[in-house]
């Protein structure tokens, strides 16, 4: 009787330490599988932090060549003494709905060409020339194309280049779904 009490316990252990022994491999595998995962994860940001920080080296570099650019570009600058404002041709287009040349007076509602070409010979080139000038001048110039530029009523036309000129798309875009031909 004493024999069936020893193995008993005996065989009791055995398979206690057999299943041990094999749950104690499993979790080995599955931390091995986390670390793993948790290593490949840890690549994949490193390769994505690469990839950003040349982006933002790249887009850095583009932001420097638009405002030496621009600032060349500008010849009224030094002329007119205007505060220096960059001109970001992505966001008018998004809010306005059309590709926007900077200062292309025609984004003024009322103006076309004709008118901007009267406007230019005028020396009123850029947005912000425009938005500093009278309205008298502005008829001014009208009225010294003739007779069918002198119908135009140029009263928001200052107030809108100006917006433009700041790159206030949004408030731009809202005066002008006002207007008719210029006027509200």
């Amino acid at each position: 009787m004493n024999i069936p009490c020893i193995l008993l316990p005996a065989i009791v252990g055995i398979i206690c330490g057999i299943l041990g022994f094999l749950l104690g491999r499993m979790n080995s595998k599955n931390e091995d599988s986390l670390a793993s995962s948790l290593q490949a994860d840890l690549d994949a940001c490193k390769a994505n932090t690469k990839n950003l920080n040349a982006r933002l080296s790249a887009l850095e570099a583009e932001l420097a060549g638009k405002s030496i650019r621009t600032l060349s570009q500008s010849q009224s600058f030094a002329e007119t003494d205007a505060p220096f404002l960059l001109f970001d041709s992505d966001l008018a287009e998004n809010v306005m709905g059309k590709k926007i040349e900077e200062n292309d007076l025609k984004i003024v509602e009322g103006i076309g060409p004709k008118i901007e070409a009267l406007f230019h010979n005028a020396g009123i080139n850029t947005w912000f020339e425009l938005s500093e000038a009278s309205t008298e001048k502005l008829e001014s110039v009208l009225e010294e194309g003739g007779e069918n530029y002198a119908i135009h009523n140029p009263s928001t036309w200052a107030r809108q280049a100006l917006l433009a000129y700041e790159g206030k798309w949004q408030d731009l875009n809202d005066l002008q779904e006002n207007l008719r031909a210029g006027k509200e």
